[in-house]
């Protein structure tokens, strides 16, 4: 089983000093619990909103054993409005102070280069831009504070990127943006990337599906590779589920077909089951 390693120039949770920095390496795949501190998000907007919820939330989740939390205070679904990094950074403060001694690796998902900057202050590890380090000013954050960032790929912006996304081969296309921004990403001094194709952001359903079936191809380079497809609309068009709240085992079914072909983690909401389920495929693959 493949082992996957992330960088920081900072202590983190569960890392070794080596002589690149803090190294955390795990095999098989792990979860990235979702903390939204949004009262607008697409399936569980206002329910970790109240601080006390949230940090009831993470509690639970590092409890289970979930690897990383990663936390949000703008939400990116389809259409959505964007808010003002005061507003940002108001509701996802709180949650990284409460947060910063427990032994669980924090990521914040924010597309501001201003917000990133003050979570890692605040005592975040990772930045997961679902704008894939297309600002400058990101890498910049990035780099100087030595964390380590999610590169995602989007097609256009939240408010827009559903209006007729067009590839002419979206895998090609997909993996060449990821390898080249993790490229520049660490020749302009991030010490370690994870990569994420970005499913529902600018995707049809075929485009999708076919990025799902691409992960092996993706996760043969040395970056880990992150799936997230946690209720997304992609299960209602596969299984006719319009409820977002309702697809949890369509977001596993998806999980671990994508664990299966080599990814690191994966991004859910239901993550205690995630990771439940994920121990007993790895259990069940050993033995094969």
């Amino acid at each position: 089983m493949r082992t996957h390693r992330l960088t920081f120039h900072f202590p983190v949770p569960g890392a070794l000093k080596t002589p690149l920095g803090w190294e955390v390496a795990w095999t098989g795949c792990r979860v990235m619990g979702i903390l939204n501190a949004t009262p607008d998000s697409f399936s569980d907007g206002g329910k970790h909103y109240a601080l006390h919820h949230a940090l009831e939330a993470a509690k639970n989740m590092e409890r289970v054993g979930v690897f990383m939390l990663d936390i949000g205070g703008e939400s990116t679904r389809p259409g959505a409005e964007p808010v003002d990094a005061s507003t940002e950074l108001d509701r996802v403060r709180p949650v990284i102070h409460a947060l910063k001694d427990a032994r669980i690796l924090l990521s914040v998902d924010t597309m501001k280069p201003e917000v990133a900057a003050e979570a890692l202050k605040a005592g975040a590890h990772l930045i997961n831009d679902v704008t894939g380090l297309r600002n400058p000013e990101m890498v910049r954050v990035c780099a100087d504070a030595g964390a380590a960032a999610c590169i995602m790929h989007m097609q256009g912006e939240p408010r827009t990127m559903q209006q007729n996304p067009v590839y002419t081969d979206v895998v090609a296309e997909v993996h060449s943006y990821l390898r080249g921004q993790a490229a520049r990403a660490r020749a302009d001094g991030v010490p370690s990337v994870l990569l994420d194709p970005g499913i529902g952001f600018g995707k049809t359903r075929e485009h999708n599906l076919a990025l799902l079936r691409a992960v092996r191809a993706l996760a043969q380079g040395d970056a880990p590779v992150l799936i997230a497809a946690s209720r997304k609309r992609l299960i209602d068009y596969l299984a006719d589920v319009p409820d977002a709240a309702d697809r949890d085992p369509g977001s596993l079914a998806i999980h671990l077909h994508a664990a299966r072909q080599g990814a690191a983690l994966v991004r859910a909401h239901a993550a205690g089951e995630h990771v439940q389920a994920l121990r007993v495929q790895a259990a069940l693959m050993a033995e094969s």
